[in-house]
């Protein structure tokens, strides 16, 4: 008897201090939370700052979801005094533009396109690692000159926080422009960006990233019109067929299509490889391939060296292919 009371006397203890415990955690989850909220707050305060103190502001705008959530936050706090200013070239998908364009229209954003000429220089023409470099030197430069023929005083762009792990020879441009980073000076990481789109509904909050079409070529194959231009349309018909998340991967007569991991089962039959092989054979492809790693953003920087990538580190801030020339042998 006295055993049994002992070891139900133990039971009830055990209970209660598993109970405690649990509540503890809940209470350290909830604080978590407010303090994460609290964070949050404080970074978009200091965003709301960081855009107040430079009145007429040109906001490089793409149509992603950084760069629509600053300018829609730069046009919360300077209204008139602000625009966001598209580049349009061959590198940008006409997609895209629409969409850049119609996110402005529904939010009542000024929005200029300027024309960008990164096509007409050898340097970016080549696709070696720096090509991103000789893109954002181009649109930084055409700002500039639309910055002063308007009478605004400063430019920013949407890089965040975690873009500085990545290889971004673009920021390397940026700062030689002495680009404003307003979401990187307010310490915003990319889900935080979409969660705070999301909370102003904003419906780019979980648009798929998407650079620009070059770099879906494969470094070392020069850039051309034609062969962005196939890319676009590869795209496009995976688009059609329901995909959401993909890159096509331009390898001369090779194409790679990248798609989302959660959206490879659909990939995977034999119906849609038909599908595949007849759109992509259509665009001049002689070998079509799927990439079982599904989609990755930047795959193609797996090609460089760690030298490439280190050229253009981010610093923290305080051969009858279609439409492409052959492969230099060098690669």
């Amino acid at each position: 008897m006295w055993e049994h009371l002992a070891t139900s006397n133990a039971s009830n203890d055990s209970t209660k201090m598993a109970h405690a415990c649990v509540t503890i955690r809940l209470r350290d989850i909830e604080k978590e939370i407010v303090n994460t909220v609290a964070s949050l707050s404080l970074k978009v305060e200091r965003l709301r700052h960081i855009l107040a103190t430079h009145p007429r502001l040109i906001v490089a705008y793409s149509g992603g979801v950084d760069s629509a959530f600053l300018a829609w936050t730069a046009h919360q706090v300077l209204g008139s005094q602000m625009l966001a200013v598209v580049a349009d070239s061959p590198s940008l998908a006409r997609t895209h533009l629409e969409e850049a364009l119609s996110f402005a229209r529904d939010h009542n954003i000024p929005i200029a396109v300027v024309e960008t000429n990164e096509l007409e220089n050898p340097a970016y023409i080549r696709n070696d690692a720096m090509r991103c470099f000789h893109c954002k030197d181009e649109l930084f430069t055409a700002l500039e000159r639309f910055r002063n023929e308007r009478g605004f005083d400063a430019i920013a762009y949407g890089v965040n926080v975690d873009d500085q792990g990545d290889f971004r020879p673009g920021q390397q441009a940026a700062r030689e422009h002495s680009i404003l980073a307003p979401l990187l000076e307010a310490g915003l990481t990319k889900a935080e960006i979409r969660d705070l789109a999301r909370q102003a509904n904003l419906l780019v909050w979980d648009k798929p990233a998407s650079a620009c079409l070059s770099s879906r070529m494969e470094y070392g194959r020069a850039v051309t019109p034609e062969a962005l231009s196939v890319i676009e349309r590869g795209e496009d018909a995976l688009r059609k067929m329901g995909f959401r998340q993909f890159r096509v991967r331009h390898h001369g007569e090779i194409v790679r299509i990248e798609i989302d991991r959660d959206e490879l089962p659909r990939a995977l039959t034999a119906e849609m490889a038909s599908a595949f092989t007849a759109q992509f054979k259509a665009l001049g492809f002689k070998f079509v391939t799927l990439d079982l790693e599904g989609f990755r953003s930047g795959s193609m920087n797996q090609l460089l060296t760690t030298t490439e990538l280190l050229r253009a580190r981010p610093e923290l801030p305080t051969n009858g292919a279609p439409g492409v020339p052959a492969r230099p042998p060098h690669l």
